[in-house]
């Protein structure tokens, strides 16, 4: 599949990685790239050659948030099923089996950030800068703020809102937007090691964790527990499972099936 606004490339160890290619514009989302980035996500997602998915941004900037131009000569109506094509990969992301890093270079700004804080790990150079800054030019980030208030907690998140001020690496890493912080140099090659060791690990547990994850997260505290007991009952009998303890017993490496 081609596109226009995204490079999407599958290696050979798992490991897909869907980078936003607008660099001249600091990749900010146009209705394009946020229509191709749901599309792309869904794609891998469906892809039995892939098991995780990386997302970096191409030139110096990983992405500035929404491209304000498309804001012009819209009804109140048209700005809502807009602003939404603008989430939709943000919530795609929750809903996929497979896990998505985010590989984060220069600036993560507004819908940036909120895309980072939207995926389910995330690694930054030491470098990079992340906020909601929309409300420096009359606007907010009340999209991505969700995203990012599930990482960082109400306070933080509000202080981000509020203020629009960007975070460097360390300080996203302590607030806990972001995972890892490494050199800038190394950031491609650390963010695709660590996606290649994820994509090893039993691709059934890894799905059926994260989607236990994000179900179990909106759920009362008992509750929770009650379907995450069933999820990992129901992982238990799986042939993939039954490989895993069996090869951890004889001392080998498994040999997954995906069944």
């Amino acid at each position: 599949m081609t596109y226009e606004t995204l490079v999407v490339d599958i290696r050979s160890d798992y490991v897909a990685t869907i980078t936003l290619n607008r660099p001249n514009q600091l990749n900010t989302f146009t209705t394009p790239l946020a229509e191709e980035l749901t599309r792309s996500l869904k794609t891998l997602d469906a892809d039995p050659a892939v098991r995780v998915v990386v997302i970096k941004g191409a030139g110096k900037h990983f992405c500035a948030g929404i491209d304000v131009s498309e804001l012009s000569g819209k009804s109140p109506m048209e700005l809502r099923a807009w602003i939404q094509r603008m989430e939709t990969p943000l919530v795609t992301i929750s809903e996929m089996n497979k896990p998505v890093i985010a590989q984060v270079h220069g600036v993560a700004a507004a819908n940036g950030a909120g895309l980072v804080a939207a995926c389910d790990l995330a690694i930054a150079a030491e470098t990079a800068r992340l906020g909601l800054t929309a409300i420096n030019v009359g606007l907010n980030c009340v999209g991505p703020v969700i995203p990012v208030s599930k990482s960082v907690g109400r306070k933080t998140a509000l202080e981000m809102l509020l203020y629009g001020e960007l975070l460097d690496a360390r300080e996203a890493l302590a607030r806990g937007l972001v995972n890892r912080v490494v050199p800038p140099e190394e950031l491609d090659k650390a963010a695709h090691d660590w996606a290649a060791v994820l994509a090893q690990k039993s691709p059934i547990a890894v799905q059926i964790a994260k989607r236990g994850f994000y179900t179990a997260a909106d759920m009362e505290y008992h509750k929770a527990f009650e379907y995450m007991n069933e999820v990992f009952a129901r992982l238990c009998t799986t042939e993939d499972t039954k490989e895993g303890v069996k090869a951890f017993l004889e001392k080998r490496a498994p040999v997954w099936k995906e069944r």
